[in-house]
Protein backbone atom coordinates (compact mmCIF):
# COMPACT_ATOMS: atom_id res chain seq x y z
CA UNK A 1 0.00 0.00 0.00
CA UNK A 2 1.31 3.55 -0.76
CA UNK A 3 1.06 6.01 1.67
CA UNK A 4 -0.97 9.02 2.08
CA UNK A 5 0.85 11.69 3.32
CA UNK A 6 -0.76 15.36 4.70
CA UNK A 7 0.17 18.92 5.43
CA UNK A 8 0.43 19.76 9.04
CA UNK A 9 -1.03 23.37 9.75
CA UNK A 10 -1.77 25.02 13.03
CA UNK A 11 -1.45 21.23 14.68
CA UNK A 12 -3.78 19.64 12.39
CA UNK A 13 -2.89 17.23 9.34
CA UNK A 14 -5.21 17.67 6.53
CA UNK A 15 -5.44 17.41 2.86
CA UNK A 16 -6.08 20.63 1.96
CA UNK A 17 -7.41 24.32 4.19
CA UNK A 18 -10.08 24.31 1.19
CA UNK A 19 -11.30 20.36 2.05
CA UNK A 20 -12.26 20.35 -1.69
CA UNK A 21 -12.35 17.04 -3.31
CA UNK A 22 -10.17 18.19 -6.07
CA UNK A 23 -6.89 19.05 -4.27
CA UNK A 24 -4.43 18.13 -6.70
CA UNK A 25 -1.86 15.44 -5.43
CA UNK A 26 1.78 14.72 -6.54
CA UNK A 27 3.30 11.33 -7.01
CA UNK A 28 5.84 10.10 -4.70
CA UNK A 29 8.17 7.45 -6.27
CA UNK A 30 11.53 5.35 -5.47
CA UNK A 31 14.41 6.75 -7.41
CA UNK A 32 15.46 3.14 -7.89
CA UNK A 33 12.40 1.78 -9.57
CA UNK A 34 10.10 3.75 -9.92
CA UNK A 35 7.42 1.85 -7.57
CA UNK A 36 5.22 4.67 -6.09
CA UNK A 37 5.89 5.38 -2.23
CA UNK A 38 2.50 7.48 -1.76
CA UNK A 39 0.79 10.87 -2.66
CA UNK A 40 0.71 14.23 -0.58
CA UNK A 41 -1.45 16.94 -1.35
CA UNK A 42 0.10 19.50 -3.31
CA UNK A 43 -0.71 23.20 -1.09
CA UNK A 44 -3.10 25.93 -2.78
CA UNK A 45 -2.96 29.86 -1.39
CA UNK A 46 -4.86 29.28 1.17
CA UNK A 47 -3.32 26.49 2.59
CA UNK A 48 0.23 29.18 2.62
CA UNK A 49 -2.16 31.62 4.28
CA UNK A 50 -3.47 29.64 6.95
CA UNK A 51 0.30 28.11 7.41
CA UNK A 52 1.54 31.80 7.72
CA UNK A 53 -1.00 32.81 9.63
CA UNK A 54 -1.04 29.41 12.52
CA UNK A 55 3.38 30.24 12.73
CA UNK A 56 2.69 34.29 13.17
CA UNK A 57 -0.01 33.50 16.07
CA UNK A 58 2.12 30.85 17.56
CA UNK A 59 4.75 33.34 17.93
CA UNK A 60 2.79 36.34 18.84
CA UNK A 61 0.47 34.18 21.51
CA UNK A 62 2.50 30.72 22.56
CA UNK A 63 6.02 31.85 22.83
CA UNK A 64 8.14 29.12 24.64
CA UNK A 65 10.14 29.60 27.73
CA UNK A 66 14.42 28.36 26.65
CA UNK A 67 13.54 25.21 29.06
CA UNK A 68 10.61 24.46 27.21
CA UNK A 69 12.39 24.42 23.92
CA UNK A 70 15.07 22.93 25.48
CA UNK A 71 12.99 19.78 26.23
CA UNK A 72 11.31 19.36 23.27
CA UNK A 73 14.03 19.72 21.41
CA UNK A 74 15.76 16.98 23.11
CA UNK A 75 12.99 14.71 23.08
CA UNK A 76 12.71 15.12 19.25
CA UNK A 77 16.09 14.00 19.25
CA UNK A 78 15.55 10.97 21.52
CA UNK A 79 12.52 9.80 19.55
CA UNK A 80 14.56 10.09 16.23
CA UNK A 81 17.07 7.74 17.63
CA UNK A 82 14.27 5.39 19.76
CA UNK A 83 12.56 5.36 15.44
CA UNK A 84 15.70 4.79 13.65
CA UNK A 85 15.80 2.02 11.67
CA UNK A 86 12.22 2.83 10.40
CA UNK A 87 12.96 6.50 9.61
CA UNK A 88 16.04 5.64 7.84
CA UNK A 89 13.86 3.11 5.39
CA UNK A 90 12.09 5.70 4.52
CA UNK A 91 14.97 7.95 3.64
CA UNK A 92 16.51 5.10 1.57
CA UNK A 93 13.40 4.74 -0.30
CA UNK A 94 12.32 7.84 -0.98
CA UNK A 95 15.67 9.77 -1.74
CA UNK A 96 17.41 6.78 -3.09
CA UNK A 97 20.07 7.24 -0.48
CA UNK A 98 21.80 3.51 0.25
CA UNK A 99 20.79 2.56 3.46
CA UNK A 100 24.23 2.37 5.30
CA UNK A 101 24.30 6.79 4.74
CA UNK A 102 20.91 6.74 5.02
CA UNK A 103 21.27 5.40 8.78
CA UNK A 104 24.13 7.87 9.27
CA UNK A 105 21.68 10.83 8.46
CA UNK A 106 19.32 9.70 10.82
CA UNK A 107 22.09 9.33 13.58
CA UNK A 108 23.21 13.37 12.61
CA UNK A 109 19.78 14.70 12.49
CA UNK A 110 19.29 13.49 15.82
CA UNK A 111 22.67 15.13 17.05
CA UNK A 112 21.51 18.69 15.42
CA UNK A 113 18.01 18.17 17.33
CA UNK A 114 20.26 17.64 20.46
CA UNK A 115 22.62 20.36 19.47
CA UNK A 116 20.20 22.66 19.04
CA UNK A 117 18.61 21.84 22.31
CA UNK A 118 21.66 22.47 24.13
CA UNK A 119 21.86 26.14 22.27
CA UNK A 120 18.42 26.71 23.39
CA UNK A 121 19.76 27.16 26.99
CA UNK A 122 22.68 28.92 26.06
CA UNK A 123 21.35 31.96 24.30
CA UNK A 124 22.92 35.30 25.51
CA UNK A 125 23.86 38.76 25.30
CA UNK A 126 26.72 40.83 26.37
CA UNK A 127 27.61 43.44 28.93
CA UNK A 128 28.53 47.34 27.40
CA UNK A 129 30.45 49.30 29.20
CA UNK A 130 28.83 52.64 28.12
CA UNK A 131 29.61 54.35 31.20
CA UNK A 132 33.36 54.86 29.44
CA UNK A 133 32.04 57.59 26.86
CA UNK A 134 32.01 60.73 28.59
CA UNK A 135 28.29 62.10 29.56
CA UNK A 136 27.27 58.22 29.84
CA UNK A 137 28.95 57.66 33.52
CA UNK A 138 25.41 57.04 35.28
CA UNK A 139 24.22 54.50 32.67
CA UNK A 140 24.34 50.45 32.13
CA UNK A 141 23.75 48.78 28.86
CA UNK A 142 23.46 44.76 27.80
CA UNK A 143 22.15 43.34 24.91
CA UNK A 144 19.79 40.58 24.55
CA UNK A 145 18.83 38.41 21.78
CA UNK A 146 15.34 37.91 20.61
CA UNK A 147 13.68 35.76 18.01
CA UNK A 148 12.66 37.07 14.66
CA UNK A 149 9.32 35.95 14.26
CA UNK A 150 7.92 33.57 11.32
CA UNK A 151 10.17 31.45 9.54
CA UNK A 152 9.93 29.78 6.18
CA UNK A 153 12.14 26.84 6.08
CA UNK A 154 12.55 25.61 1.97
CA UNK A 155 14.63 22.63 2.01
CA UNK A 156 16.32 19.99 -0.73
CA UNK A 157 15.93 16.04 -1.42
CA UNK A 158 19.32 15.27 -1.09
CA UNK A 159 19.34 15.36 2.77
CA UNK A 160 15.60 15.44 3.39
CA UNK A 161 15.93 14.97 7.59
CA UNK A 162 18.95 16.37 8.38
CA UNK A 163 19.04 19.78 6.31
CA UNK A 164 15.60 20.10 7.43
CA UNK A 165 16.75 19.56 11.14
CA UNK A 166 19.40 22.49 10.35
CA UNK A 167 16.49 24.68 9.99
CA UNK A 168 13.96 23.84 12.00
CA UNK A 169 16.21 22.96 15.07
CA UNK A 170 17.85 26.24 15.87
CA UNK A 171 14.43 28.03 14.70
CA UNK A 172 12.41 26.49 17.39
CA UNK A 173 15.66 27.02 19.85
CA UNK A 174 15.64 30.83 19.05
CA UNK A 175 12.01 30.93 19.99
CA UNK A 176 10.54 30.98 16.79
CA UNK A 177 7.98 29.78 14.77
CA UNK A 178 8.18 27.72 11.16
CA UNK A 179 6.31 27.02 8.19
CA UNK A 180 8.49 24.36 6.22
CA UNK A 181 8.22 23.58 2.70
CA UNK A 182 10.42 20.24 2.14
CA UNK A 183 11.17 18.98 -1.24
CA UNK A 184 7.90 17.23 -2.88
CA UNK A 185 10.42 14.48 -4.06
CA UNK A 186 11.33 13.36 -0.50
CA UNK A 187 8.77 14.62 1.74
CA UNK A 188 7.84 11.63 4.09
CA UNK A 189 10.69 11.73 6.10
CA UNK A 190 9.85 15.56 6.98
CA UNK A 191 6.02 14.20 7.63
CA UNK A 192 7.31 11.76 10.33
CA UNK A 193 9.71 14.40 11.72
CA UNK A 194 6.29 16.20 11.64
CA UNK A 195 4.49 13.84 13.93
CA UNK A 196 7.40 13.01 16.08
CA UNK A 197 7.74 16.52 17.25
CA UNK A 198 3.64 16.58 18.06
CA UNK A 199 4.27 13.91 20.13
CA UNK A 200 7.08 16.09 22.60
CA UNK A 201 4.29 18.83 23.30
CA UNK A 202 5.37 20.96 20.43
CA UNK A 203 2.22 23.55 20.27
CA UNK A 204 0.08 23.75 17.53
CA UNK A 205 1.47 26.31 14.72
CA UNK A 206 4.80 26.25 15.86
CA UNK A 207 5.80 24.34 12.87
CA UNK A 208 3.56 23.99 9.89
CA UNK A 209 4.51 22.02 6.76
CA UNK A 210 3.43 22.52 2.88
CA UNK A 211 4.20 20.82 -0.06
CA UNK A 212 4.46 21.90 -3.90
CA UNK A 213 6.11 23.40 -6.67
CA UNK A 214 7.76 26.73 -6.47
CA UNK A 215 5.64 28.35 -8.78
CA UNK A 216 1.96 27.48 -7.07
CA UNK A 217 4.00 26.94 -3.21
CA UNK A 218 6.66 28.96 -3.17
CA UNK A 219 5.95 32.10 -4.39
CA UNK A 220 3.15 32.47 -2.24
CA UNK A 221 5.65 32.16 0.71
CA UNK A 222 8.27 34.62 -0.16
CA UNK A 223 5.57 37.42 -1.10
CA UNK A 224 3.82 36.90 2.41
CA UNK A 225 4.65 39.17 4.98
CA UNK A 226 4.73 37.77 8.08
CA UNK A 227 7.69 35.69 7.42
CA UNK A 228 10.46 37.79 8.89
CA UNK A 229 12.81 35.43 7.85
CA UNK A 230 13.96 32.95 5.18
CA UNK A 231 16.30 29.73 5.28
CA UNK A 232 17.37 27.76 1.53
CA UNK A 233 18.74 25.13 0.07
CA UNK A 234 18.71 24.57 -3.47
CA UNK A 235 20.10 26.55 -6.32
CA UNK A 236 21.64 29.57 -7.04
CA UNK A 237 19.37 30.82 -9.74
CA UNK A 238 16.58 30.12 -7.17
CA UNK A 239 18.39 31.70 -4.24
CA UNK A 240 18.96 34.88 -6.27
CA UNK A 241 15.80 35.32 -7.28
CA UNK A 242 14.33 34.16 -3.86
CA UNK A 243 16.84 37.12 -2.17
CA UNK A 244 15.40 39.41 -4.96
CA UNK A 245 12.10 38.56 -4.03
CA UNK A 246 11.99 39.24 -0.34
CA UNK A 247 13.17 42.57 0.14
CA UNK A 248 14.78 43.69 3.52
CA UNK A 249 13.85 40.54 5.13
CA UNK A 250 16.44 37.98 6.99
CA UNK A 251 17.78 35.56 5.10
CA UNK A 252 20.18 32.15 5.00
CA UNK A 253 20.96 30.64 1.60
CA UNK A 254 23.05 27.96 0.69
CA UNK A 255 23.37 27.45 -3.08
CA UNK A 256 25.88 24.32 -3.62
CA UNK A 257 29.58 24.71 -5.21
CA UNK A 258 31.60 22.51 -7.60
CA UNK A 259 33.97 21.72 -4.38
CA UNK A 260 37.72 21.33 -4.84
CA UNK A 261 40.27 19.01 -3.00
CA UNK A 262 44.25 19.71 -3.37
CA UNK A 263 46.50 16.75 -3.10
CA UNK A 264 50.01 18.32 -2.57
CA UNK A 265 52.88 16.52 -3.30
CA UNK A 266 54.00 15.73 -0.02
CA UNK A 267 50.56 14.08 0.97
CA UNK A 268 50.06 11.02 2.50
CA UNK A 269 48.81 9.79 -1.02
CA UNK A 270 46.85 6.71 -0.08
CA UNK A 271 44.90 8.81 2.93
CA UNK A 272 43.95 11.07 0.39
CA UNK A 273 42.63 8.57 -2.25
CA UNK A 274 40.68 6.69 -0.09
CA UNK A 275 39.38 10.03 1.08
CA UNK A 276 38.49 10.67 -2.00
CA UNK A 277 36.49 7.99 -3.31
CA UNK A 278 34.16 8.46 -0.29
CA UNK A 279 34.04 12.22 -0.83
CA UNK A 280 33.60 12.17 -4.49
CA UNK A 281 30.89 9.61 -4.69
CA UNK A 282 28.65 9.33 -1.65
CA UNK A 283 25.07 9.65 -2.43
CA UNK A 284 25.66 9.65 -6.12
CA UNK A 285 27.63 13.03 -6.13
CA UNK A 286 24.17 14.70 -4.74
CA UNK A 287 25.86 16.55 -1.99
CA UNK A 288 26.69 20.43 -2.00
CA UNK A 289 30.31 19.53 -0.60
CA UNK A 290 30.52 16.55 -2.84
CA UNK A 291 34.09 16.07 -4.18
CA UNK A 292 34.08 17.10 -7.52
CA UNK A 293 37.37 18.84 -8.67
CA UNK A 294 40.77 16.63 -7.65
CA UNK A 295 44.02 19.04 -7.86
CA UNK A 296 47.02 16.42 -7.95
CA UNK A 297 50.48 17.83 -7.84
CA UNK A 298 52.31 16.49 -11.01
CA UNK A 299 54.60 14.95 -9.13
CA UNK A 300 52.06 12.60 -7.57
CA UNK A 301 49.25 12.11 -10.08
CA UNK A 302 49.70 9.10 -11.13
CA UNK A 303 50.34 7.79 -8.00
CA UNK A 304 47.30 8.97 -6.48
CA UNK A 305 45.32 7.54 -9.67
CA UNK A 306 46.79 4.45 -9.51
CA UNK A 307 45.24 3.73 -6.02
CA UNK A 308 42.17 5.47 -6.23
CA UNK A 309 40.74 4.60 -10.03
CA UNK A 310 40.57 0.55 -8.90
CA UNK A 311 38.78 2.20 -5.52
CA UNK A 312 36.22 3.77 -7.22
CA UNK A 313 35.51 0.93 -9.81
CA UNK A 314 35.11 -1.30 -6.73
CA UNK A 315 32.30 0.38 -5.67
CA UNK A 316 28.87 -1.30 -5.88
CA UNK A 317 26.41 0.53 -7.47
CA UNK A 318 22.17 -1.00 -6.66
CA UNK A 319 19.45 -0.63 -4.57
CA UNK A 320 19.71 1.37 -1.51
CA UNK A 321 17.97 -1.15 0.50
CA UNK A 322 21.04 -3.50 0.28
CA UNK A 323 23.11 -3.10 3.08
CA UNK A 324 26.12 -3.79 0.49
CA UNK A 325 25.24 -0.87 -1.93
CA UNK A 326 27.76 2.14 -2.21
CA UNK A 327 26.12 3.87 -4.79
CA UNK A 328 22.46 4.71 -5.39
CA UNK A 329 20.48 6.14 -8.35
CA UNK A 330 19.90 9.94 -8.99
CA UNK A 331 17.08 11.21 -7.32
CA UNK A 332 15.48 11.27 -11.19
CA UNK A 333 16.30 10.00 -14.40
CA UNK A 334 16.06 14.06 -15.65
CA UNK A 335 19.08 14.58 -12.93
CA UNK A 336 20.88 11.50 -14.38
CA UNK A 337 20.25 12.37 -18.13
CA UNK A 338 21.08 15.73 -17.26
CA UNK A 339 24.99 14.36 -15.63
CA UNK A 340 25.37 11.92 -18.90
CA UNK A 341 25.15 14.67 -21.68
CA UNK A 342 27.78 16.77 -19.32
CA UNK A 343 30.14 13.70 -18.91
CA UNK A 344 29.59 12.67 -23.22
CA UNK A 345 29.77 17.05 -24.13
CA UNK A 346 33.28 16.84 -21.80
CA UNK A 347 34.65 14.02 -23.83
CA UNK A 348 33.64 15.70 -27.03
CA UNK A 349 35.48 18.78 -25.89
CA UNK A 350 39.01 16.70 -25.15
CA UNK A 351 38.37 15.14 -21.67
CA UNK A 352 39.72 11.74 -20.98
CA UNK A 353 37.08 9.30 -19.57
CA UNK A 354 39.44 7.13 -17.10
CA UNK A 355 36.34 4.89 -15.49
CA UNK A 356 32.70 5.22 -15.31
CA UNK A 357 30.36 7.56 -17.82
CA UNK A 358 27.35 4.82 -18.49
CA UNK A 359 24.06 5.01 -17.70
CA UNK A 360 20.93 3.20 -17.17
CA UNK A 361 17.95 4.61 -15.98
CA UNK A 362 18.74 6.66 -12.91
CA UNK A 363 21.53 4.84 -12.30
CA UNK A 364 24.91 6.80 -13.67
CA UNK A 365 28.86 4.58 -13.01
CA UNK A 366 31.13 6.56 -10.69
CA UNK A 367 32.85 8.51 -13.40
CA UNK A 368 36.23 10.16 -13.31
CA UNK A 369 37.46 12.66 -16.23
CA UNK A 370 40.85 14.02 -16.74
CA UNK A 371 42.40 16.47 -19.16
CA UNK A 372 39.40 18.99 -18.57
CA UNK A 373 39.09 22.66 -19.40
CA UNK A 374 38.05 25.27 -17.11
CA UNK A 375 35.07 26.01 -19.09
CA UNK A 376 33.19 22.39 -19.24
CA UNK A 377 30.42 22.89 -17.32
CA UNK A 378 31.91 19.26 -15.52
CA UNK A 379 34.54 21.74 -14.09
CA UNK A 380 33.01 25.21 -13.51
CA UNK A 381 29.30 24.56 -12.72
CA UNK A 382 27.94 21.93 -9.90
CA UNK A 383 27.59 18.64 -11.51
CA UNK A 384 25.71 17.37 -8.59
CA UNK A 385 26.31 13.60 -10.13
CA UNK A 386 28.62 11.01 -9.57
CA UNK A 387 31.48 12.87 -11.97
CA UNK A 388 34.91 13.83 -10.81
CA UNK A 389 37.13 16.03 -12.88
CA UNK A 390 41.16 15.25 -12.09
CA UNK A 391 43.64 18.42 -13.02
CA UNK A 392 47.32 19.00 -12.27
CA UNK A 393 49.14 21.92 -11.46
CA UNK A 394 52.85 22.58 -10.79
CA UNK A 395 52.95 25.22 -7.53
CA UNK A 396 50.91 25.60 -4.54
CA UNK A 397 49.98 29.21 -6.00
CA UNK A 398 48.71 27.94 -9.15
CA UNK A 399 46.56 25.48 -7.24
CA UNK A 400 44.72 28.11 -5.28
CA UNK A 401 44.16 29.85 -8.34
CA UNK A 402 42.45 26.90 -9.72
CA UNK A 403 40.42 27.03 -6.69
CA UNK A 404 39.53 30.56 -6.91
CA UNK A 405 38.79 30.15 -10.52
CA UNK A 406 34.88 29.34 -9.49
CA UNK A 407 31.76 31.34 -8.84
CA UNK A 408 31.36 28.83 -5.90
CA UNK A 409 33.36 29.18 -2.53
CA UNK A 410 31.56 26.41 0.13
CA UNK A 411 34.16 24.33 1.16
CA UNK A 412 37.72 22.99 -0.16
CA UNK A 413 40.65 20.54 1.77
CA UNK A 414 44.24 19.76 1.26
CA UNK A 415 46.55 17.19 2.00
CA UNK A 416 49.98 18.04 3.17
CA UNK A 417 52.08 17.13 5.74
CA UNK A 418 53.67 20.83 5.59
CA UNK A 419 51.76 23.18 8.27
CA UNK A 420 52.96 26.27 6.06
CA UNK A 421 50.91 25.08 2.51
CA UNK A 422 48.10 24.40 5.08
CA UNK A 423 48.41 27.79 6.41
CA UNK A 424 48.61 29.34 2.97
CA UNK A 425 45.60 27.66 1.39
CA UNK A 426 43.40 28.31 4.61
CA UNK A 427 44.31 31.72 4.46
CA UNK A 428 43.65 32.11 0.68
CA UNK A 429 41.16 29.99 -0.90
CA UNK A 430 38.07 31.63 -1.22
CA UNK A 431 35.61 29.23 0.71
CA UNK A 432 33.72 29.56 3.83
CA UNK A 433 35.46 26.16 5.12
CA UNK A 434 39.03 24.71 4.66
CA UNK A 435 39.50 21.10 5.54
CA UNK A 436 43.30 20.49 6.36
CA UNK A 437 44.06 16.67 5.29
CA UNK A 438 40.46 15.95 4.37
CA UNK A 439 38.51 16.51 1.48
CA UNK A 440 36.24 19.09 1.15
CA UNK A 441 33.35 16.80 1.67
CA UNK A 442 33.82 16.94 5.72
CA UNK A 443 31.22 18.32 8.08
CA UNK A 444 30.31 18.41 11.40
CA UNK A 445 27.28 19.41 12.52
CA UNK A 446 27.87 21.81 15.43
CA UNK A 447 30.13 23.50 13.17
CA UNK A 448 29.31 26.68 10.77
CA UNK A 449 28.73 25.97 7.37
CA UNK A 450 28.43 28.21 5.05
CA UNK A 451 29.95 30.00 1.96
CA UNK A 452 30.96 33.08 -0.22
CA UNK A 453 30.08 34.12 -3.86
CA UNK A 454 27.70 32.11 -5.38
CA UNK A 455 27.44 29.77 -2.42
CA UNK A 456 25.60 31.05 -0.54
CA UNK A 457 24.59 34.19 2.48
CA UNK A 458 24.86 33.22 6.37
CA UNK A 459 25.78 30.13 7.85
CA UNK A 460 23.99 27.19 9.35
CA UNK A 461 25.03 24.98 12.34
CA UNK A 462 22.82 24.99 15.38
CA UNK A 463 24.75 28.30 17.03
CA UNK A 464 25.72 29.98 14.14
CA UNK A 465 22.00 29.55 12.60
CA UNK A 466 20.32 30.93 16.14
CA UNK A 467 22.72 34.32 15.71
CA UNK A 468 21.19 34.66 11.97
CA UNK A 469 17.59 33.88 13.42
CA UNK A 470 17.86 36.27 16.50
CA UNK A 471 17.83 39.98 16.83
CA UNK A 472 20.40 41.98 19.14
CA UNK A 473 18.81 44.06 20.78
CA UNK A 474 20.50 46.56 23.27
CA UNK A 475 19.10 47.62 26.29
CA UNK A 476 20.68 50.66 28.13
CA UNK A 477 19.48 52.15 31.62
CA UNK A 478 19.88 55.79 33.01
CA UNK A 479 20.58 55.15 36.34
Amino acid sequence: MSEHGRMLINGEWKGSVTGTSGTNVIEVRAPYDGRLIGVIPEAGVEDVSAAAAAAETAFRKARLSPHERYEILANTSHLLTAQSEEITRILAEEAGKPIRDARIEVSRAAQTFLISAEEAKRIHGDGIPVEASRGSENRMAFTIRVPVGAVCAISPFNFPLNLVAHKVGPAIAAGNTVVLKPSSLTPFSAIRLGEVMIKTGLPPGHLNILFGPGKSVGEPLLTDPRFALYTFTGSPSVGRHLREAIGLRRVILELGSNSATLVHRDADIPKAAQASVRAGFAYAGQVCISLQRVLLHRDIAANFLDLFIPAVERLRLGNPLDEKTDVGPMITEEAAIRAEEWIKEALSGGARLLTGGSRKGNMVSPTVLTHVGRGMRVVCHEVFAPVVTIQEYSTIEEAIGMVNDSEYGLQAGIFTSDITTAFKVAREVQVGGVMVNDTSMYRADLMPYGGVKSSGIGREGPRYAIEEMTDLKTVVFNL
